[in-house]
């Protein structure tokens, strides 16, 4: 009877919640409702914090946190008005520098496409980067014809640098053995705990990268700024600049405050034209590519792992669900409308196991006849280029990182920090091999010996897979593998890329692989669907898992594993360098600012 009562009195709770939260949805949809459009617009965009990869958040997310802007939406919302009358033009405030730089050039090839339909484009900012780097951000607002800086502003023109910290000095002075492998000599992500200096191949590794992204600023700002490359690299040695001293240098355009750059949009616009964010227009006048044959669309963001990489309704973030997105694969390829899927890939890797169950979804889709275009975004690394490999065709951006075909694995030792803090732990086993991955000794010679083992192993596996999907010999693959990270420009010479660009060179890909001619109108379908609020509610309150082997479901089960993660002495000391437990990562390359 008690249970009874219980479960009566939760159910209450449980409507009751469902009531409060459903009346605040029905609010904030009735103030978000579609929008009629003024006759003439001025869009207004802020630029510089980071755009998310991946659909819009769901309603849960957006009136709990605030609605965060995407890649997606702003292209969508660029290219709609592109071809919109009443558009006249556009007014963006870049602030911050959390964008990547493929981001930022994807950005550009938007706006240089929307002012080669008749529109205005104006950037203002207080300042590209205030006592620090400001390089992303004004290589952003080059692609805009008019280049707005507050007065006590400066052009933070400096430059990039990569500065990465190698801990192997402290974790020696307090007792923890880093013990690792890898193949090969650039695969460095265990670096930072192996090393107490960059090693040689790590150090060539990253000095080609800032090379190969520094080339692709220094360009794209002379040749919009009409400077020469010398003169722009010059400027860049003198940054970070004044106000007075870039609008001499022709760097930027006006001196001059937030209200008088919107006074001269306004101006350029017409009379009677009204500001209106991108994310309300596109609200008001629709989404492109609504109509026609269908081409899938399906997101590959984050850490790639084998499940429970759902989204958090709070944070809006997630991990690549390998469940999930061969779940996407498999509903695409079965649907008889589809004739194309493009593949939006921003991983640096993670689980193998993971990575190879959403290759194999890959490689299927193509054997149903569904080909498949993979976009990728700021990085496609290790376990994010042993997605891509077997699809039809990769697009990358010039800056996107991507390749580092290797593996690592290992684990940190405890054993002396543990004797220093005088704890002793007793341990009872059955099987050689059974405290292999314990974090209280050091591989025995037999368990090392598995260990590259398996290492050896997922190597030539990730060779065969790119060898295979890439149209390459083993030799070709190994001369640009060995772990290697590859700049998306450096990577097509080296045919781990087909074309450079973003999502509009993807989809005219998809449409060619699909038959249809170039202009040819389409359905961009999102997969998997995306749920409702009230399917998000419904599985959150009961803690439903999709899958029987998923992470541990419950309240209970959560916090076990929330405890499990935050006592690791793996995850304190790592940081996020290799938070998870699969061999392709790709190497962190230090703060590029």
């Amino acid at each position: 009877m008690r249970r009874i009562v219980l479960g009566i009195f939760a159910a209450i709770g449980i409507i009751a919640a469902l009531m409060v939260l459903g009346t605040g949805i029905a609010v904030w949809r009735i103030a978000s409702s579609r929008p009629s459009l003024p006759k003439s617009i001025i869009l207004t965009a802020e630029l510089g914090r980071d755009l998310l990869e991946g659909p819009r958040q769901n309603e849960v997310s957006e009136l709990l946190t605030g609605r965060k802007q995407t890649m997606r939406g702003f292209l969508d919302a660029i290219e709609r008005a592109a071809e919109d009358s009443r558009v006249r033009g556009l007014y963006a405030h870049i602030d911050g520098d959390s964008l990547g730089l493929a981001k930022v050039q994807e950005l550009r090839d938007a706006v240089q496409a929307f002012r080669a339909r008749g529109k205005f484009a104006i950037a203002f900012s207080e300042s590209f980067g205030e006592f620090g780097g400001g390089t992303r951000p004004y290589y952003l607002a080059t692609a805009f014809d008019e280049i707005w800086l507050q007065p006590l502003g400066a052009v933070g023109l400096t430059g990039l640098r990569a500065e990465s910290p190698f801990l192997r000095g402290l974790l020696d002075r307090i007792g923890i053995e880093p013990s690792f492998q890898h193949r090969e000599q650039y695969k460095s992500a265990a670096n930072i705990l192996t090393e107490t200096e960059m090693p040689a191949p790590q150090r060539e590794e990253l000095d080609n990268l800032l090379g190969a992204m520094a080339g692709q600023i220094t360009h794209g700002i002379a040749e919009t700024r009409h400077l020469s490359e010398s003169e722009v690299q010059g400027l860049i040695d003198k940054g970070p600049l004044f106000a007075d001293e870039a609008k001499e240098a022709h760097i930027v355009d006006r001196i001059g405050y937030r209200d008088e750059a919107l006074t001269e949009a306004h101006r350029r616009a017409g009379s009677g034209a009204e500001l209106l964010s991108l994310s309300r227009y596109i609200e008001g006048a629709g989404r492109p590519h609504t109509k026609g044959p269908a081409i899938a669309l399906i997101y590959g963001a984050g850490l790639i792992v084998q499940g429970g990489g759902e989204k958090s309704p709070l944070s809006g973030t997630a991990e690549m669900n390998a469940r999930e997105v061969a779940r996407a694969f498999r509903d695409a390829f079965r649907d008889a409308d589809v004739r194309a899927i493009l593949f939006r890939i921003d991983s640096p890797g993670g689980s193998a196991v993971a990575s190879e169950s959403i290759w194999r979804e890959v490689v299927r889709a193509r054997e149903r006849g569904k080909p498949v275009i993979v976009s990728m975004g700021d990085t496609a690394g290790s376990g994010g280029y042993y997605i891509a490999a077997p699809a039809d065709k990769i697009v990358a951006e010039p800056a996107t990182l991507t390749g580092s075909i290797g593996v690592v694995a290992g684990k940190l030792v405890i054993t002396e920090l543990l004797n220093k803090l005088r704890v002793n732990v007793e341990t009872i086993e059955r099987g050689a091999n059974s405290g292999m991955f314990s974090a209280l000794r050091d591989f025995s010679p037999a368990e090392r010996q598995r260990l590259d083992a398996f290492l050896d192993q997922t190597y030539r596996g990730f060779k065969a897979h790119v060898a295979a999907g890439r149209h390459l010999s083993d030799e070709a693959v190994e001369a640009v593998a060995k772990g290697r990270v590859w700049s998306g420009e450096d990577a097509k010479k080296n045919g781990l890329v087909d074309e450079l660009g973003g999502y509009a060179v993807a989809l005219r890909l998809a449409r060619e692989a699909a038959k249809l001619s170039p202009d040819a109108p389409i359905k961009l379908v999102t997969f998997p669907h995306q749920k409702s609020t009230a399917e998000i509610l419904f599985d959150r309150l009961l803690e439903r898992e999709r899958d029987s082997d998923a992470a541990p479901s419950g309240t209970l089960g959560r916090a076990w594993t929330a405890l499990a993660a935050l006592t690791s002495p793996l995850d304190l000391l790592l940081g996020g360098v290799l938070e998870d437990p699969g061999v392709l990562r790709m190497p962190p390359l230090g703060e590029i600012r």
